[in-house]
Formats: structure tokens, sequence, C-alpha cells
């Protein structure tokens, strides 16, 4: 078996001593279904979307996404989602309300914007330091693999259009949706890939493709 580089090696956080590799797993599809039953509740005036339809690509973005997430980040956001349920709140809904301040902003400030939590200047700034390092790993990403890149979404806000929503500004809506807590997790968890040279989209993304079928990524990028 051929060694990968580290860069290559997927970033799943195993599991804490008082928590089995299962519980772990078991709470990470538990954090999809409440996803997905939340984006099944989601409407927009175009009607239902494709997407909608394909829990099989749905669960593999999601998992490959939390597969990287540490225990007190996941159990944070299950928190957030479940609390929303409660609540009559649908934080799906809202991540794509918000992704619309960028992709048709006219209609935003008119019909949306009025209905949606209001964000603190502080945790604006907060969330625009993650995105910015986000948006520069997924740049490096797209460099490294361009051919797995240009599959993904457009990069920049200043890409977006009514019909194409770029990865800065789904980020964006996403992080507008978790909790005060949730977000200060999400931060420490960030900072730390940060300190020990991890790139978030790059193992994300390893965790897609081998969910996908392939050993590595140089491999998913070859057949591309």
């Amino acid at each position: 078996m051929t060694t990968q580089s580290r860069e290559q090696q997927p970033r799943t956080e195993s599991a804490q001593p008082e928590q089995s590799a299962q519980q772990r797993l078991d709470r990470i599809n538990h954090i999809v279904d409440l996803e997905w039953g939340q984006f099944q509740r989601t409407t927009n005036a175009g009607g239902r979307a494709a997407c909608q339809n394909d829990n099989d690509t749905f669960r593999i973005m999601r998992l490959s996404q939390f597969a990287t997430w540490p225990d007190a980040l996941l159990r944070s956001y299950e928190q957030d989602l479940e609390q929303a349920d409660t609540q009559g709140r649908n934080l799906v809904t809202e991540k794509y309300a918000r992704m619309m301040a960028s992709t048709v902003p006219d209609e935003y400030e008119r019909a949306i914007a009025p209905y949606l939590p209001e964000l603190s200047e502080e945790r604006t700034e907060l969330q625009e330091r993650i995105i910015a390092i986000q948006v520069r790993w997924a740049q490096e990403f797209r460099k490294r693999y361009p051919k797995l890149g240009s599959a993904m979404r457009v990069l920049r806000t200043s890409e977006d259009t009514p019909q194409a929503t770029s990865f800065e500004t789904y980020l964006r809506g996403e992080l507008s949706t978790y909790s005060p807590r949730t977000l200060e997790e999400y931060a420490a968890f960030v900072e730390r890939l940060c300190d020990e040279c991890h790139n978030l989209t790059q193992e994300t993304v390893l965790n897609t493709v081998r969910m996908s079928g392939f050993s590595s990524l140089d491999e998913a990028e070859n057949c591309q």
C-alpha cells in the first residue's frame, strides 16, 4: 500500500475517550438526518429543487464535512438543529435565504432580511475572518487539483449570479445560522487547523472522493 503524503490524509477526528467511534458516527448521521429534514421543508419561488430529491449526494457531501469536525463542535451543532426544530426554525432555509443577500440583493433587502435574526458587528467580523481563511484554503486546493476544483462552486462572492452561488457566499450563509456557541467552536477549530498547517477544503474533498470510490485525491483528479 502506498503511503500518502500528510496533505492527503483525511482529517477525520477520532472519538474522545468518553465516546465510542460508533457513537460519533451515530451523531454525525443524526446531524445529517436533521439537516435533510429541514432541507425537505425548504421551499423556493422556482419550486422544488432537483437536489432535494438526491439524498445520496446530500449525505456524501455533509458526511464529508462533519467527519472532519471535533466532537465538541458536532455536539454543539446537533443542539442547534434540535433546538431549531423545537422552535419551528429552519436553519437550512435561513442559510439559503442569507445567500440571497448577494445573489438577489434587492429582493433580499425587501422581502427576506426583515425576517432573519440580526447579526452583531462582532459576530460578522468573526465570520469574515473564518471565511477569508477558508477561501484561501479553497483557492490553494484548486491550484493543486484543478480538475476537481473545476467541478466545485465558483469561489468568490464577486462571481455570484442569481443562478450560481459561490463557495464564499455559501459559507457565509451557513456560518450565519450557527449559534454563538457553535460559531465559537467552529472558529477555534479553524484556528487549530491553521496552527497545524491543515487545509480543510482538501481534507473534506478527500473524504468525498473516498466515499465516491477513489483511494486518493490524485486518483480522483486523474479520472476527471
